[in-house]
Formats: structure tokens, C-alpha cells, sequence
């Protein structure tokens, strides 16, 4: 009997998402219903919260990609994450430590609209520093 961990099936998961169940019991060495037993079980723990797509946003017309860091007066922090967290051109948004306390990726049109985003973000209230970094390519 083959043993796979929750690990194994997520890689493939990962990969792509579409994989079918049959596809990922032969390339584990399991049958389906393992398969199928495994994934329900890590959707209803919420270990899988989500199946999603990865786009190439410059296909769609999106000409820059961004991540730009954030940090805000230690006061408004959760009012600034909660006004971020509304606005559905930030495609992700984290909390962090080191050089930033707020993370987001954002896809913009254009440089002009990425200015503008950023000249948004220094008005807000308790916003004390905005640093946009272009993504170039992405590799993996």
C-alpha cells in the first residue's frame, strides 16, 4: 500500500489545479477515491480554501504589475488595512514584518494609473511611506 501525505496532493494542486482526480492517483500510486477522499477532507479542514487561476495580466491588458509596500502611524494600521482591504484592484494584500508592514500586488494599465494609486495611497491618513516595486517577469 502506497502512503501519500496531504503534501503530495497539494504539489499537484499547486502545479495545476485542473489536474483531473484520475491523473493525480496514477502519478501518486493511489486510486481515485484516495484522491477524492484526501481533497475533501483538506477542503472542509480549510487547508484548501480556494481553487484559482493564474493570469498573465499583460494578455488582459494589464501592462504593470506592482507590489508596493506600506507603512502607516501605528494608530490607523487597522483602519488602513480595512480601507485596503475594500478595494478590489489590489489583487492581494498581506500584513508583514521587515521593511514594510503592509504588502500588495495590484495590476495597473499603465505607469500613469500606478502613479496615481500611488499618489492615493500617500493621502491617506497616517500613511508614512509608499514603495512601489515594478515586477519585471515572474519566474516561478
Amino acid at each position: 500500500m502506497v502512503r501519500i501525505s496531504n503534501l503530495d496532493v497539494l504539489k499537484v494542486l499547486m502545479k495545476n489545479s485542473k489536474t483531473p482526480f484520475l491523473e493525480m492517483a496514477r502519478m501518486l500510486g493511489v486510486s481515485e477515491t484516495a484522491i477524492r477522499k484526501r481533497i475533501r477532507k483538506m477542503e472542509e479542514e480549510g487547508v484548501i480554501r480556494a481553487y484559482t487561476v493564474d493570469v498573465d495580466p499583460k494578455k488582459i491588458g494589464f501592462e504593470v504589475n506592482a507590489l508596493i509596500g506600506l507603512d502607516t502611524e501605528p494608530e490607523v494600521y487597522l483602519q488602513v488595512i480595512e480601507k485596503l482591504r475594500s478595494m478590489d484592484e489590489i489583487r492581494s494584500l498581506y500584513t508583514s514584518s521587515g521593511d514594510h508592514m503592509i504588502m500588495m500586488e495590484i495590476w495597473f494599465k499603465n505607469m500613469d494609473e500606478l502613479s496615481k494609486f500611488v499618489d492615493f495611497l500617500n493621502s491617506m491618513n497616517g500613511v508614512k511611506k509608499v514603495c512601489p516595486a515594478i515586477i519585471m517577469e515572474k519566474i516561478k
